[in-house]
């Protein structure tokens, strides 16, 4: 792997002897411009760690493991929202990731131009779709669809699984991942095809010129070195489905209790703030609400940052075996 030889942290160069002010001013502009991310993302944490100290203070370390939400006897706990956010994340994902690569490869590989392009597109205008859309299609097409064909036929195939079992409310964790599932596709579709695409077609002639395949082509020449970029989509899929609010609310029964089962109904961190902020009465209601959003803020930063390392450690292996 080629690294960079340029430091990334080039204070010097901005009072370095022969660099002019023009240049001095740009440097000092983009350097400020990329400290206000870090700025941002510290004002961000501040002031929802400032206003969830009541909620901090009464519960602790024991709110990350709560199970009750009872908000008349003020007895709060965020596992059913940890739960059913990360469930309905991680069942997104191991269906669009499969669907979307897939795509991604069609249109950048098989198609001819004449399809690709509209499709992409399409793909594209997906993206754009508000959520609230999604949700509509949820509870009109999709909820019926899942309790009188899915779910039935899940559960006569998988029944003895515990993940499928119960009755086919249509409403619930299954719903839920299938509808983020549709959300999330376009992003890694529209990112992994400009990737695949932006690999060098000298690499898929040589490849193809020792009598590969093209499953093998693709396999050997282009995946391998669109794999970081690939890796971004699904990273950007999996940002979009933790902080998926109105779709989500709308379809998946909004019940904080943690069930094995994917056909019972489950709540998210998103929702439950969408759902009962404008009802909070109370100060240490309100502020609960408010360190609801701080856990989701904290689990966002920590699943992509476990992701990226356990992706950075993979890549690091198979180099070295390269």
């Amino acid at each position: 792997m080629v690294r960079s030889s340029i430091s990334p942290f080039r204070f010097a160069a901005f009072h370095r002897p022969g660099v002019s002010p023009a240049d001095r001013f740009f440097r000092a502009t983009v350097f400020t411009v990329a400290m206000s991310v870090l700025l941002i993302m510290g004002v961000i944490a501040f002031e929802l760690v400032r206003n969830s100290r009541l909620p901090i203070a009464k519960f602790g370390w024991g709110f990350l493991w709560g199970t009750t939400w009872d908000p008349v006897a003020e007895r709060f706990g965020a596992l059913p929202f940890l739960y059913g956010t990360l469930v309905s994340s991680a069942l997104a994902l191991l269906i669009a990731v499969p669907v979307g690569l897939g795509v991604a490869i069609f249109l950048s590989e098989l198609a001819p131009r004449w399809l690709s392009d509209p499709v992409t597109f399409l793909v594209e205008l997906l993206a754009a779709i508000p959520s609230v859309i999604y949700g509509l299609v949820g509870i009109f097409v999709l909820v019926p669809l899942i309790r009188n064909s899915l779910e039935p036929l899940l559960s006569a195939a998988l029944g003895f699984l515990p993940f499928f079992q119960g009755a086919p409310y249509g409403v619930g964790m299954l719903t839920a991942g299938l509808l983020l599932a549709m959300m999330v596709v376009p992003f890694v579709v529209s990112v992994s095809r400009e990737i695949l695409m932006a690999v060098p077609h000298s690499q898929r002639e040589a490849v193809l010129s020792l009598g590969a395949t093209q499953w093998e082509m693709v396999r050997i020449a282009v995946l391998p070195y669109a794999r970081s970029g690939i890796m971004g989509s699904i990273f950007l899929a999996l940002a979009r489905a933790l902080g998926e609010t109105m779709a989500v609310t709308m379809v998946i029964g909004n019940r904080p209790e943690i069930r094995l089962s994917l056909f019972e109904p489950g709540y998210t961190m998103a929702a439950v703030i969408a759902n009962e902020f404008t009802e909070a009465t109370s100060d240490l209601y309100v502020q609960t609400l408010v360190e609801i959003g701080l856990v989701l803020f904290a689990v966002t930063i920590l699943v992509n940052a476990l992701a990226r390392l356990l992706i950075y450690n993979v890549f690091t292996k198979v180099e070295v075996r390269e």
